[in-house]
């Protein structure tokens, strides 16, 4: 006698033992076939994006030993299945308890296909699992920016004064850097709205486009977030941005050299010292001139120049005139505290600025040849352009 046919239906995104727990209870009535939500019917129902592409999610499900085979739902919506049942014309139609529905059942009755609700059950020794529980701690892959020279040049009210490169680095999320701490976390919290867990694999320009236009309210008459936060999230490896008395920059360019952001690994490292406090203003007291902006475009044109050389001792110098120079313009940047941990690590390093508008957050240092990590110090992994 032919084994009966067994169907389920899900989305199966970020599978885990639960899934396959499922499946092995639901092969027990007789050959599993599984329908597969298509990525489009996911993104309509759950308002985001997939973890994994249906791709993916098929080759995986296909994979697990329980299953007989599996397909992408070419419907739409919760009874995107329908197309796939009536192909496969399945003898029982199998839902966990906290997946079955009325319409369902009738949607069996109708066929003449036994409907079996299952209680979701963990295999021997494992814990419970369910993607909604699983999606509230896993951490998003998305890039975090360093400014490495130029910071403020960003804002027009800046750039207006004269205009000027700034250089940002996209890192890897190695750690799980604090808020309110000149990593661009504002700006990283909006791109997870788009994009949870990691950027899609398009033009990276277009990408930092996009998030500029969805952080920033083109009502909003108070500040707007410059687009160096954007484009360092954004656009991998080391980048440098032109502002001319605008929001956007008027020219990007890019390094991607191996040699050169292996040799940038090697000397810079990060040290948390505290978020930036309530009620902070770092600008506050501000004074910029153009003799002050004229200071930070020319450290940070000597940056660029002194990374694409390797030549530590002239990078370092510009690293350290452009931080003096944003502190010349915004003093209220130096907030309690601060100096000393610079006082701290400037026996250790060449160079040294805050990261971001500063008030706060994380010292970024340039260690010289050879020198020793310390504990608390943090390497930076720079983003590849292909390692997304």
């Amino acid at each position: 006698m032919d084994k009966k046919k067994v169907f389920v239906s899900g989305c199966y995104d970020m599978l885990h033992s639960g899934h396959v727990a499922f499946f092995k209870e639901a092969s027990r009535y007789g050959d599993l076939y599984v329908g597969i939500g298509s990525d489009k019917t996911i993104e309509e129902l759950k308002h985001r994006k997939t973890v994994y592409s249906e791709k993916e999610r098929l080759y995986m499900v296909k994979a697990i030993r329980y299953v007989t085979d599996a397909v992408i739902n070419p419907g739409s919506g919760m009874m995107d299945f329908v197309e796939s049942v009536e192909r496969i014309r399945p003898d029982v139609f199998v839902v966990n308890s906290d997946g079955g529905s009325d319409t369902k059942r009738r949607f069996c009755e109708e066929r003449g296909i036994e409907y079996v609700v299952l209680e979701r059950q963990p295999d021997a020794g494992l814990e419970a699992r369910s993607t909604t529980s699983l999606r509230k701690n896993v951490s998003s892959h998305l890039p975090y920016r360093i400014d490495l020279a130029g910071t403020w040049i960003d804002q027009p009210y800046v750039s207006e004064h004269g205009g000027g490169w700034a250089l940002t680095v996209s890192i890897e999320p190695t750690v799980e850097f604090m808020e309110r701490g000149g990593m661009s976390t504002s700006t990283r919290n909006a791109a997870k709205k788009i994009w949870p867990y990691e950027l899609p694999n398009y033009n990276e320009e277009m990408l930092a486009r996009l998030l500029f236009c969805f952080e920033n309210d083109p009502e909003n008459e108070g500040h707007i977030s410059g687009a160096q936060d954007a484009i360092g999230i954004c656009m991998s490896g080391l980048t440098r941005h032109y502002y001319d008395g605008h929001y956007w920059p008027q020219r990007i360019e890019s390094c991607h050299d191996e040699a050169i952001l292996s040799w940038l690994e090697d000397h810079l490292v990060l040290v948390p010292m505290f978020p930036r406090r309530p009620g902070c203003s770092v600008v506050e007291g501000k004074e910029i001139t153009p003799a002050k902006v004229r200071n930070l475009t020319e450290a940070a044109s000597r940056a660029w120049d002194a990374i694409m050389a390797r030549d530590l001792e002239a990078f370092a110098r510009a690293f350290a005139d452009s931080f003096d120079a944003q502190v010349a313009m915004f003093p209220a940047m130096m907030q309690p505290g601060v100096q000393e941990y610079i006082d701290r690590y400037a026996g250790r390093a060449l160079a040294w600025k805050m990261l971001g508008a500063g008030g706060g957050g994380h010292l970024a240092l340039v260690l010289p040849d050879g020198a020793e990590r310390t504990e608390e110090m943090i390497d930076v992994k720079i983003r590849r352009k292909d390692s997304f």
